[in-house]
């Protein structure tokens, strides 16, 4: 069974998917690790210690031959993957949702792609859970980057010379993001607020020291997964005007809904950015789906006519390279070993088990995730045969001209069966293959007969039929 981690290409991605720390773990569980040169360099982690650690160090091409897992942050080009081997598993960040052609290309490699996003809330897979252990990263970094932007001192101060009064922090979302920076605000010394769209998320706002802010007109809106539904227009307009009233008093807000797979909510307009005092400072953690504020621009820092700083950077958690990459390496190991028959020290996948059938898109070609829909292209249609010389009519004496054959119309194969197949055998390091659970492309209809005229002899209606 051998594990390759290769070097992230993504721009700005400082990340690595394995730690000196989680080679050893890797390699207990009977795994031959290969990890590309430079892979963790980003991350403060030198080949040397994955050398000592007892991982291989090599060229890509070495590291990726014959691997039969491979583990990466972000979703990897299919070419990258050539010579892995047949089936390989492919685990890490696949953001499939608007990227479905990329999903497809991996499945035509052969590859099986696992989404660590895709990990269901249960108890059993918190340790798996990627969402939450970046975001808790991120959460922190927003509250330090927007210290750095603030220019003044953040908790009150009562010196000689007079009293420096606290930072006003606002926390839009009280998710593991926005429970984080609320923490991180309140042990700088910040009078911190906070609102959700979820009742629940209260007694949490308020353990850790801030107050709650919520508009009577919403009651909840919890919706499935510990994400919110999507909000009414009327409930809406209530919450934009309770933040309207509440921002403009603020020196620092951060925004933190973000939902994968769909572009983020707007939460903060532009009037709302305007109505903050100059050298305020707002941290959009949602940039990467467009941002919750009107004015955030991806990937950039911006000061507004009126003095308010937005930042919206798009890898928070990867400017906290090292710990980032700790806490998800630690993610894939957890996976990871339901998936290894432990006593054999080889791949036994179950892959009838909610986690596996929860993250898994790809498999033996085709695209097997129900919420991940990709319609190939169908093929032209072939030229029709020639026809043979019609009758003649006999009232014109020309030629009548034989119908053409409707052009096939493509539709969607029928799902074939999912097998429902125990503990898949270790075969190699390898594990046996099963039918695909949705047809990954689109099949061309037969087209129907053409009608014959009735006019028309019976070597044209003969022609039309070869068209089949």
């Amino acid at each position: 069974m051998k594990i390759a981690v290769l070097r992230e290409r993504a721009d700005g991605e400082t990340r690595v998917a394995a730690t000196p720390e989680t080679v050893t773990k890797l390699i207990a569980l009977g795994a031959e690790v290969a990890i590309e040169a430079g892979a963790g360099e980003l991350a403060r982690f030198p080949d040397a210690d994955y050398a000592k650690a007892g991982a291989s160090v090599g060229a890509a091409a070495a590291t990726i031959k014959g691997a039969d897992i491979v583990l990466t942050v972000r979703r990897p080009a299919a070419a990258s993957l050539a010579g892995a081997s047949a089936g390989a598993l492919v685990i890490g960040a696949m953001d499939p949702y608007g990227n479905e052609a990329e999903i497809a290309a991996l499945a035509k490699a052969g590859v099986t792609a696992v989404a660590m996003e895709f990990m269901p809330r249960i108890t059993r897979a918190q340790v798996m859970d990627i969402l939450s252990s970046q975001a808790n990263l991120a959460g922190y970094q927003a509250v330090i980057d927007a210290a750095g932007a603030f220019d003044r001192a953040m908790p009150m101060m009562m010196t000689a010379a007079g009293t420096v009064r606290p930072a006003k922090v606002f926390v839009m979302g009280a998710g593991v993001a926005g429970l984080q920076a609320i923490a991180t605000a309140k042990r700088l010394g910040a009078v911190v607020t906070a609102t959700d769209v979820r009742a629940a998320a209260g007694e949490q706002v308020e353990s850790l020291g801030a107050k709650f802010i919520m508009t009577e007109a919403l009651k909840d809106a919890s919706g499935s997964g510990g994400y919110a539904r999507e909000l009414t227009k009327d409930e809406q307009a209530a919450q934009a005007e309770l933040v309207a009233g509440h921002i403009a008093k603020q020196d620092i807000v951060i925004t933190t809904a973000l939902i994968p797979g769909r572009p983020a909510p707007k939460l903060v307009s532009r009037a709302m950015v305007e109505s903050m005092a100059p050298g305020s400072v707002l941290v959009d953690l949602a940039a990467e789906r467009g941002g919750n504020i009107e004015l955030t621009q991806p990937g950039k820092t911006v000061t507004t006519a009126n003095g308010a700083t937005i930042i919206g950077f798009t890898n928070v958690a990867g400017r906290l390279a090292t710990s980032a990459s700790q806490l998800y390496s630690r993610n894939l190991v957890s996976f990871l070993e339901t998936l290894v028959d432990k006593k054999e020290k080889a791949l036994a996948v179950n892959w009838d088990d909610e986690l596996v059938k929860a993250t898994v898109l790809t498999r033996d070609g085709a695209i097997v995730h129900p919420n991940i829909k990709f319609d190939a292209v169908p093929a032209p249609a072939k030229p029709a045969a020639k026809a043979a010389e019609p009758a003649k009519t006999g009232a014109t004496g020309k030629a009548a001209a034989p119908k053409r054959a409707a052009a096939p119309k493509a539709e969607t194969a029928p799902a074939a069966p999912a097998k429902t197949a125990a503990v898949a055998k270790p075969i190699g390091g390898k594990v046996k293959k099963a039918a695909p659970i949705v047809a990954p492309i689109a099949k061309a209809a037969a087209p129907k007969k053409a009608p014959a005229k009735p006019a028309a002899a019976k070597s044209a209606a003969s022609t039309a039929k070869g068209k089949k």
